[in-house]
């Protein structure tokens, strides 16, 4: 019977003679757990007397925190417009309900004109051969200023003095643009916008403004293919081959040698700065909060953007069609922000997400501000120019504008320069913010500017406010007194041309 118990419980497990029981762990197991233990003891007393020894000695002061990480930047709200001739009410001054009535909507919402549009901003006549309509966004605020107010910005500006919007081309000119090293082949290339091997006269002229600051016309171009003898059939087209007999050269002299006047120019105007920040006069502070109310943009952002450009048109000033901001690539840095990021680029531009203009008084005769092409439903560069009618041009070809806004004190428009991401925050430039001052034909035009900056790139604009804020908690800190400018307000006391 106990051999059969034997059998069956099988054979005697492993373990120490004599029949006493196995220890929990063997000695080497002991010794490798000590091991292990001790390296961990010792490793918390190194990170103790590390803490110790950064905290100083008793009494001391204490370490520095470590930087918060920056808080996400915040999205950027917009205005609807809902339809053409929709007025929504905003509180711009507390107390009192300003009417913002909506001229124009973007392509994607809408596609037809609406009866409630007054006939003083639109042009009776259809979108244009080519061109199908649509709309953008363009709203009218009435009474944004007082008459007092208005009165007082113009006296301001000229207190401190306004420079010419535009300088004259310079002598210098010629040896300049031979400076310039690019192939006559990439010239033809960049020229011909639609790549079919011949320079129509529209192609020319899209590119013209690259060239000594004159505003070319259709005769402008003919006169010089005749003087340098580039169009033998003066049919006004330039084929490949007729461009490779050319001497670049003799075009920079053409254009060296040209007398130009101030009304020949992209702009002609005179404008100067006038400061908002901490400290400036209480209207200019009560005009940023009135913007602030109206884009519903952050105040930091509205806070660092551009000062106040106050400009006055005289009789015959101008500004032809134009961007108020440029598209942004990879190579293209914001002009705001570009110090900041510490990101060499080869260009810059102004990124202004924004435009408020204000009207500071009735002009006696034109002086309206044009939109092109409000009605378009797609934009081509070169359909600008058909029939030698240049839309672009505000001295010849204003009535021609679908869109146009008749100046009166104290009104105010504004409207966004680029589209949305679709993430709430800056997408692609909006083409149909094209827009010019009309040729003043009798009497004075005074406008103001507020342009409300913005880098499309969601990273520096975040950098640009955190720099700007410690900037500012700097000089709080130093007790110096009066608030200084920003730092923005200062970068454009010097600026005489704005394209």
């Amino acid at each position: 019977m106990a051999a059969a118990e034997a059998r069956a419980e099988g054979p005697p497990l492993p373990g120490p003679p004599g029949g006493r029981p196995r220890p929990v762990c063997s000695r080497p197991y002991f010794l490798v757990l000590m091991v292990f233990a001790h390296l961990y003891v010792l490793n918390v007393l190194g990170l103790l007397l590390f803490v110790h020894l950064s905290a100083g000695e008793p009494g001391g002061p204490p370490a520095a925190p470590p930087p918060p990480p920056p808080p996400p930047a915040r999205a950027l709200p917009r205005l609807e417009g809902i339809k053409v001739g929709h007025t929504q009410r905003v509180e711009l001054v507390p107390g009192r309900a300003h009417a913002v009535r909506t001229l124009s909507l973007k392509p994607l919402l809408f596609g037809w004109e609406s009866s409630s549009r007054s006939s003083r901003y639109r042009n009776t006549r259809p979108c244009g051969v080519g061109w199908a309509c649509s709309w953008r966004i363009s709203s009218e605020i009435p009474d944004f200023l007082t008459e007092e107010e208005c009165k007082l910005i113009v006296h301001l500006a000229k207190l401190k003095g306004l420079q010419k919007s535009q300088i004259l081309p310079t002598e210098d000119y010629e040896e300049a643009m031979e400076m310039i090293e690019i192939s006559q082949m990439d010239i033809f290339n960049l020229l011909d916008h639609n790549q079919d091997g011949q320079l129509q006269l529209k192609e020319v002229l899209t590119h013209t403004r690259l060239g000594n600051g004159r505003w070319m016309t259709p005769e402008n171009i003919r006169e010089m293919y005749t003087a340098v003898k580039a169009d033998p059939d003066g049919n006004g087209v330039l084929s490949l081959e007729e461009f490779k007999q050319l001497n670049i050269r003799d075009f920079h002299k053409y254009m060296g040698s040209q007398k130009v006047k101030m009304s020949d120019l992209v702009r002609n105007s005179q404008h100067t700065w006038l400061y908002q920040g901490e400290g400036a006069h209480r209207v200019m502070r009560a005009i940023r909060q009135r913007v602030m109310r109206l884009t519903r943009l952050p105040p930091e952002i509205v806070e660092h953007s551009e000062p106040l450009q106050v400009v006055r048109y005289d009789q015959g000033g101008h500004y032809h069609a134009h961007m108020d901001s440029g598209p942004v690539f990879p190579e293209t840095a914001c002009s705001h922000t570009k110090l900041v990021a510490n990101e060499s680029a080869p260009f810059e531009t102004s990124c202004r997400y924004v435009t408020v203009l204000f009207y500071l008084n009735n002009v006696t005769g034109g002086g309206e501000t044009v939109f092109p092409i409000a009605d378009n439903r797609t934009y081509e560069e070169t359909s600008l120019i058909q029939n030698d009618i240049d839309l672009r041009d505000t001295r010849k070809n204003c009535d021609k504008g679908n869109l146009r806004v008749k100046p009166q004190q104290g009104t105010a428009v504004f409207w966004y320069n680029y589209l949305s991401d679709g993430e709430g925050w800056v997408g692609e430039l909006d083409d149909f913010a094209l827009h010019g001052g009309c040729l003043v034909t009798q009497g004075t035009k005074w406008i103001a500017n507020n342009w409300i900056n913005v880098d499309p790139n969601r990273r520096r604009q975040q950098q640009f406010q955190q720099e700007m804020e410690r900037f500012a908690g700097a000089e709080a800190g130093a007790g110096a007194g009066a608030p200084g400018e920003w730092t923005v307000d200062k970068a454009y006391s010097g600026v005489h041309l704005e394209l």
